[in-house]
């Protein structure tokens, strides 16, 4: 038995009729999320940024440890930095680590190692997965799935840049050990993701694509009826 303080859930039970409301609403806002290469540089308020991070720190994580840290950008210098640290790596992906069918993948897509929504957007959150935790003595405690932890908590800063009404792209250059230096943060944390987000450019366009049907991407196992 835990001597650890628990409290009463605080959960809202809806109707049937409720819950299947909330959950198409859901999924058709969440349809119209794009991915975004083309941003305005229209500037979107800190406070906007900074609410939609808290947001992607309530993720569940393994044992509460929470071991993600998150940093986010605005400054012009910085972006421009970024940039081309970011589009360094991107040539050598292009011209040299990636495959033939790696590239013949991404060719419908248009992406090549030019990334000028690095200094575009006016924010650039920066994600970054500890291993490890530090309490303010130094002492070292191990963290516990982290890679499931920090992908969920991305998954929810996505979300809440969406519903705020950004627009919002993920860059992953290879490797992204650039993001500790220019960000200042220890070897113990490794790069994960580099959210771009903000408003889209007023030409912006996405390519036409589809998403696989429930059949393809989910399996059920009901009792007979």
């Amino acid at each position: 038995m835990t001597d650890w303080p628990f409290e009463p859930l605080a959960f809202q039970e809806k109707s049937p009729d409720e819950m299947k409301a909330a959950a198409a609403r859901f999924y058709e806002e969440m349809r119209r999320r794009r991915t975004v290469r083309d941003f305005s540089d229209r500037p979107v308020s800190r406070e906007i940024i900074e609410q939609a991070l808290m947001a992607a720190g309530s993720a569940p994580s393994g044992a509460n440890m929470q071991p993600w840290h998150f940093v986010a950008v605005g400054d012009a210098d910085l972006k421009r930095k970024i940039r081309q640290a970011a589009e360094h790596e991107e040539r050598e992906f292009y011209e040299h680590r990636a495959s033939k069918e790696w590239l013949e993948a991404l060719e419908p897509l248009g992406t090549d190692e030019n990334k000028p929504f690095l200094e575009a957007a006016p924010w650039l959150i920066a994600v970054f997965l500890k291993k490890f935790t530090f309490n303010d003595e130094g002492k070292r405690f191990k963290n516990y799935y982290t890679a499931e932890s920090v992908g969920i908590a991305c998954g929810f800063l996505l979300t809440a840049l969406h519903t705020a009404g950004l627009a919002s792209l993920t860059h992953t250059p290879s490797p992204m050990k650039f993001l500790n230096k220019l960000l200042d943060r220890p070897k113990s944390e490794r790069p994960y993701m580099l959210i771009v987000t903000g408003f889209p450019a007023a030409e912006a366009k996405v390519p036409v694509i589809g998403k696989q049907s429930l059949e393809h991407i989910a399996t059920f196992f009901t009792e007979p009826e």
